[in-house]
């Protein structure tokens, strides 16, 4: 059918009282159109995620209804005891992210498949946390992240407490597809008062859970369990901005602070509450510095040396540092990452807990510097596809070599350091990296800045960029697609100067470059070694967003020239890309 055919069909369905049937006849515009219709909206390894509205394309109640059925559908196949064990839903301040966890929920008990709720919005990482504390058989997470506010999303979790992996992913996506949108879904996909009523029926028969608080106290005692020091090795006073984005963190964020005994930690009070239009920030993500605004006003009112934020779901996290200038320095994601892995190690090293089979796990796109620093403490860094699925789901691996998971993380400002939280965790990260600054500062009078250029000093100058292009809709991903191809079929041998000495396509697999035994399943992405020490760039397409990514990194005598480098290399592989038309 063509995607006109495909939209008279939805307009021929749907109710003409339906919100979305008003939507459908006032679209004019025949590109939009096409991209609502021209495909579904596709069910990957990270679940559905998509803009609001109506269409196949879009996040509405019939494509997540179609998803919650599929799945649905799924986990009957593995028997009545998958259904009695459930599956635990969370959701983040997004416009329909209510309505959707309880349309889901109300689908699952339908289905015969018990269901956990929670009472309102929650982080991600609570909720991954959650499906291995209830020995759930999936979890499912109503959120969009760090999109931008037109955006919705459907995470899938299996019962490791990972995001489902790609067997998983695939044999879910075999049941959602053989589902009708309009015939198929049992239960309820109005937004009306049936879905409430639906709601609080289950509920009554004990087929829906509403988890109490003491299961958010079990998240938050995980998470003060990974401190590594204690109040008196920490000032406890050192001044810290938060921020939650309007998202999820400000209360469980906040608790966590208060709990450990930080005594001068300020929230900024316009972005303290859900708001799902995000008024204050536009763009909720910690990864761009424009989101820091409000944050450096109140730090440089408060004296903050420490400016900290998480992104809406709470499961990213970014930083600030106060330099010797006084000006606020954003860190990247590789940046934190060198704190926190320098953290942990020191920690544990100094506390006599540092063990001698343990392991750290890093995305292949993630700086090879923390693999140096790892490696001088006796710890072996591990690579992985990018994605918590991917990097928490290297530790049955580890398990099974008797090596003790210690940390992983990605440059995309994510950070696990919680073998029982799989995923990456804003709060946990949020922590360790307050607890970092007051160590320091404690212990030397020295700022996370400075530390960070004494690990810059100690283990080479680094630079890093993590540069993207945003092409949206058909064309665009027609484009990125283009892009892919002419790279494969032409790799340069020569970049800025610099011969590539090395080339590794994703595309059918590869190998961890430190631990030939670790095998990296196949991605669309590609990575080129450079005759420089440490210099190298890799290229990928997002996964969950209209993007095509960049990495860049180098290791030279200095800060300055690492940076000069990098830059050079950036934009001749950048030219080459845009050439493609």
């Amino acid at each position: 059918m063509s995607y006109s055919d495909i939209a008279l069909l939805w307009k021929n369905s749907l109710e003409k009282e339906d919100p979305l049937y008003a939507e459908l006849e006032a679209i004019s515009d025949e590109s939009d159109l096409e991209d609502r219709f021209y495909k579904d909206l596709s069910f990957g390894t990270a679940g559905l995620r998509g803009k609001i509205g109506v269409g196949t394309n879009r996040m509405n109640r019939f494509t997540v209804g179609r998803a919650a059925q599929g799945i649905a559908d799924y986990i009957k196949k593995s028997g009545e005891d998958a259904c009695n064990i459930g599956v635990v839903i969370a959701h983040d301040p997004r416009h329909f992210s209510s309505e959707f966890s309880r349309m889901t929920a109300v689908i699952l008990a339908t289905n015969g498949i018990k269901a956990y709720t929670f009472p309102s919005l929650r982080p991600t990482p609570e909720l991954a946390y959650m499906v291995r504390h209830l020995k759930c058989i999936a979890g499912i997470n109503i959120t969009a992240s760090h999109n931008p506010r037109e955006y919705n999303g459907f995470k899938a979790y299996w019962t490791d407490g990972c995001q489902v992996s790609s067997s998983v992913a695939d044999g879910m996506t075999e049941c959602i597809e053989a589902v009708d949108y309009f015939s198929g879904i049992k239960g309820i996909t109005a937004l009306d008062v049936r879905l409430d009523e639906a709601y609080e029926m289950y509920v009554s028969q004990d087929k829906i859970i509403v988890l109490s608080e003491e299961y958010d106290r079990k998240y938050i005692k995980r998470v003060e369990g990974l401190a590594i020091h204690k109040e008196g090795e920490l000032d406890l006073s050192i001044p810290i901005v938060y921020t939650p984005l309007n998202g999820t963190g400000s209360i469980p964020f906040m608790t966590v602070m208060s709990e450990r005994g930080f005594t001068n930690i300020s929230i900024v009070e316009e972005q303290k509450d859900p708001d799902p239009d995000f008024t204050t920030v536009g763009y909720p993500n910690p990864e761009d510095p424009k989101a820091f605004k409000l944050s450096e006003e109140l730090g440089r009112k408060t004296g903050a040396e420490l400016l900290m934020a998480t992104d809406p779901d709470a499961d990213r996290f970014a930083i600030e540092l106060l330099m010797d200038n006084g000006e606020y320095l954003p860190l990247n994601g590789n940046q934190t990452g060198y704190i926190l892995v320098n953290y942990i190690l020191d920690g544990m090293k100094d506390a006599g807990t540092l063990p001698e089979n343990g392991a750290m796990v890093k995305s292949i796109v993630t700086s090879t510097m923390s693999a140096v620093m790892a490696e001088s403490y006796g710890v072996k860094m591990y690579e992985s596809l990018t994605g918590f699925k991917n990097i928490c789901g290297l530790i049955p691996f580890l398990e099974k070599k008797y090596e003790r998971y210690l940390f992983g993380y990605e440059e995309s400002v994510g950070y696990a350091a919680c073998p029982d939280i799989r995923d990456k965790d804003g709060i946990s990260a949020g922590m360790l990296v307050a607890e970092a600054a007051a160590y320091y500062k404690k212990k030397s009078g020295k700022t996370l800045y400075q530390v960070l250029m004494d690990l810059y000093e100690k283990y080479g100058y680094y630079a890093e960029d993590e540069p993207n292009l945003v092409l949206e809709g058909i064309e665009g991903s027609k484009r990125i697609a283009r892009m892919m191809e002419y790279v494969r079929k032409c790799p340069p041998s020569e970049i800025a100067g610099k011969k590539v000495v090395k080339l590794i396509d994703y595309k059918d697999g590869g190998e961890d470059i430190r631990h030939p035994d670790n095998k990296i399943p196949g991605t669309n992405a590609l990575r080129f070694f450079l005759d420089d020490p440490d210099t190298w760039f890799a290229i990928r397409p997002s996964g969950t967003e209209p993007k095509i990514k960049f990495y860049f990194y180098t290791r030279q005598a200095s800060r300055k020239e690492a940076l000069a480098v990098n830059t050079s290399i950036r934009d001749a592989v950048l030219a080459m890309i845009n050439a493609v038309e």
